[in-house]
């Protein structure tokens, strides 16, 4: 059983027919607790610390200053409820959250949260394997909350090295580019991912033109499940994002839907660089196929020529291995070597016909 199916079999078993919006963590064990940091800035101030209790959940906003929570990990169902009551998140909201075999989404809940579902994509080279990572966004008025899976490094690393170092806009920008900066970092990834898979079937495209072997074709279906796993991530994002920048949301300036315009049409371009790999798996297919047809008739021509060198010699054998007395050259002291002679004669003559004609 896959890993996707097992996961999918995990939210059956734990969610099916529980009422709306009961709190329970759907996706794999994780060994390590809850990490919570707290971010708040603005263009001349930038401060971080890791929260340690759950009463601290809550930061202190002040209007001229942007916070952000980041929680890494959301298996401890007791975490993000206490989260949720702190920020009046809805109990659906938090449902979501909770499962990570949710599909992306978006949804506004009235004007004070705008919440977004994302998946962050990893390609493992060592499996030749796309991981999926959940992420969840919640947008506020001067603030905004990051779920994600536990993870060996922090999806969001990036931006918060942006944030330290006071590069670009988002010390200057609101919360509402915060999100921009955050809904950017994963679409951008997506690019990577596609062009180390777009590596991976050149590299087998070659090999098949070169020499087709049997497990070539396992791993043509292998990526290009990888790939509709791509697009399973991908696609729901051109509505959810053709609806945000069609929109006006108070908790998103027009200054910033300019930026989320751009993230729309990354999105279109990864969709169409996914495109572009399916019709080239499809073409590594034909090539495969036509591979092993151009093998199997070059084996079927060496064998008809052997059949047609072998079956005049075959008759001549079979005509003298009948028992009659009166046969020609039967009783000659030199018939077998007359035969014999005829038999390579006849060889040397047809195997020079079939070089003529480029048989062989």
């Amino acid at each position: 059983m896959g890993k996707r199916h097992k996961k999918f079999k995990n939210y059956i078993d734990k969610k099916a027919f529980t009422s709306p919006g009961t709190l329970v963590y759907v996706g794999k064990e994780v060994a390590e607790s809850t990490i919570i940091k707290l971010v708040e800035f603005n263009h001349e101030f930038y401060h971080e610390k890791v929260i340690k209790t759950l009463n601290d959940c809550r930061p202190p906003v002040k209007e001229n200053q942007v916070a952000w929570l980041d929680v890494d990990g959301i298996h401890e169902v007791n975490v993000i409820e206490a989260i949720g009551k702190h920020y009046s998140l809805h109990p659906l909201l938090l449902e979501d959250v909770l499962n990570t075999s949710q599909k992306p989404k978006l949804e506004h809940f009235g004007e004070k949260h705008l919440f977004v579902i994302l998946k962050m994509l990893q390609f493992n080279s060592e499996l030749n394997q796309v991981e999926s990572e959940h992420v969840a966004l919640v947008l506020g008025e001067n603030f905004l909350i990051s779920f994600q899976e536990i993870h060996q490094t922090d999806v969001f690393l990036p931006i918060f090295e942006r944030l330290k170092a006071s590069i670009g806009k988002t010390r200057r920008g609101k919360a509402d580019y915060l999100f921009y900066c955050c809904c950017d970092l994963v679409v951008d990834n997506y690019f990577v991912v596609l062009e180390k898979l777009g590596e991976k079937l050149e590299e087998l495209e070659i090999k098949i033109v070169e020499k087709p072997e049997a497990n070539d074709q396992n791993l043509l279906y292998h990526f290009k499940r990888e790939l509709m796993l791509v697009r399973k991530a991908v696609l729901p994002l051109r509505d959810m994002f053709g609806t945000l920048i069609r929109e006006d949301s108070p908790l998103v300036q027009s200054t910033t839907n300019v930026y989320l315009r751009d993230v729309y049409d990354h999105i279109l371009q990864t969709l169409d660089t996914a495109e572009t790999y399916r019709e080239m798996i499809e073409n590594i297919q034909n090539i495969y196929l036509t591979s092993l047809s151009n093998k199997m008739n070059s084996v079927m021509k060496t064998l008809t020529v052997f059949t047609a060198i072998f079956m005049p010699l075959t008759f001549i054998a079979g005509i003298y291995g009948m028992n009659f007395d009166n046969m020609p050259e039967l009783h000659h002291p030199n018939g077998y070597f007359y035969t014999l002679g005829i038999m390579v004669l006849i060889t040397a003559a047809l195997w020079v016909y079939f070089k003529w004609k480029k048989y062989v």
